[in-house]
């Protein structure tokens, strides 16, 4: 009895081996599918990308292209500290909720009680929840900053330009327009509240608790660990050219996109979020849920840091982001514990795109994942979109990188 037994279980052990390889063999031909994809455009003597996918927590892509600097030649790793851009602002919508959740502030709180100087009709009317929304109507600052008197401008410049400005484009609350100047304003909230530096705040209740020692808010000196260097793909003499902090002026501004880390990082980042470990799940799903509709026809709505697709299952959040040479993307199913992420240090690469690709490879349902389109111009996409924070020159930069369609969510 006692063999019978032990060669039943060798031939059920040998069935489930047999059941398993046709499924492994397929997993691995669907990786190598996507290695071939991202190969064709991040080449290994170029700058390139990291990127990384996630099924159900657990990672099942964890690749990396291309050179992190061209002149040193080192190679991009999954250590290896991209500028994040707006990715950023995930970052900093947290850290607003969690002293929100702490009773510290509310979102119903207006710029002039963090502010007495600020111009009192829209210090008045304006709220935290609409900065966090894109919904203040805030002027922006890059027409109002005194820029030609700065090398690296910070979130209290950004202050300083719009401070004094008495208009606004819509009454608050009324209208949606991307705001890089609602985050930095965001950032020096959270640095009057908690008295504490925007990136001492981050690095003590967010970077810490969930053990991301490698991240960084970038400022002027500060030694980034394992850094990448930004490059503008330059396609009318096919070169890359450098498009870093130093040849920016609004790089260096933080609460809308200063944060570097690496696709390690991140991912300690969104498991942090999917376990609620250092802000409640209650508040998570607010962030990743609509707070604010954009488009009704096409279902794309806003949270708090997250652009969020058509409710319905599964649900989609996902941001891209644009500064200097950077670029990348964050899509994730929070339902389904899934992440694609790609950090890249070349702009020329349609992300939403190669995003959607990934998606398709892998049989995932993104119908929510809301495509915004090359920028044809600048008077069409303004209404809606940012200026890219590469240069003060926005104008030039979207005509000369109108193909580089995730910088309209910078």
């Amino acid at each position: 009895m006692h063999t019978s037994t032990r060669r039943l279980g060798k031939l059920l052990g040998f069935l489930i081996l047999i059941l398993t390889i046709p499924v492994f063999n397929q997993a691995q031909e669907t990786m190598q599918q996507i290695d071939s994809l991202l190969r064709t455009f991040y080449p290994d003597n170029a700058p390139g990308a990291t990127v990384r996918i996630l099924r159900k927590g657990k990672t099942v892509f964890n690749k990396s292209y291309g050179l992190a600097n061209l002149i040193s030649g080192t190679p991009i790793t999954a250590q290896t500290n991209f500028n994040i851009a707006s990715l950023t602002k995930q970052f900093t919508a947290t850290a607003i909720l969690q002293l929100v959740a702490q009773g510290k502030i509310s979102l119903n709180d207006k710029l002039i009680e963090f502010f007495p100087d600020f111009q009192r009709g829209p210090g008045n009317l304006i709220s935290i929840q609409q900065l966090l929304t894109h919904s203040s109507g805030i002027m922006d600052h890059y027409d109002y900053t005194r820029s030609t008197q700065l090398k690296h401008a910070t979130d209290q410049d950004v202050l300083q330009a719009v401070k004094g400005i008495d208009s606004t484009y819509f009454s608050a609350g009324t209208a949606y327009r991307y705001s890089n100047t609602a985050y930095c304003l965001l950032a020096l909230i959270i640095e009057k509240v908690a008295g504490l530096s925007y990136e001492n705040y981050l690095h003590k209740n967010i970077f810490l608790p969930l053990g991301m020692k490698q991240a960084r808010v970038w400022a002027p000196g500060l030694s980034i660990p394992q850094p990448a260097t930004g490059y503008e793909f330059d396609s009318r003499r096919q070169q890359f050219i450098r498009a870093d902090a130093d040849e920016s002026v609004f790089f260096s501004t933080q609460g809308d996109g200063g944060i570097y880390c690496s696709s390690d990082e991140y991912v300690k980042w969104f498991r942090g979020l999917q376990e609620g470990k250092i802000l409640s799940k209650e508040w998570i799903r607010k962030a990743r849920k609509k707070q604010f509709e954009i488009d009704k026809v096409r279902g794309l709505s806003y949270g708090y840091g997250w652009f969020i697709g058509e409710e319905e299952d599964p649900e989609v959040a996902y941001h891209t982001g644009s500064n200097g040479g950077f670029r990348s993307i964050s899509f994730s199913i929070p339902g389904e514990n899934y992440l694609v992420l790609i950090l890249s240090n070349r702009s020329g690469v349609d992300l939403e795109e190669l995003a959607m690709e990934i998606n398709k490879i892998l049989r995932v349902a993104s119908k929510s994942f809301i495509k915004l389109g090359s920028l044809i111009s600048f008077q069409d996409c303004w209404p809606i979109f940012a200026p890219c924070k590469e240069t003060i020159w926005y104008l030039t930069s979207f005509a000369r990188n109108w193909n580089a369609k995730d910088m309209a969510l910078n």
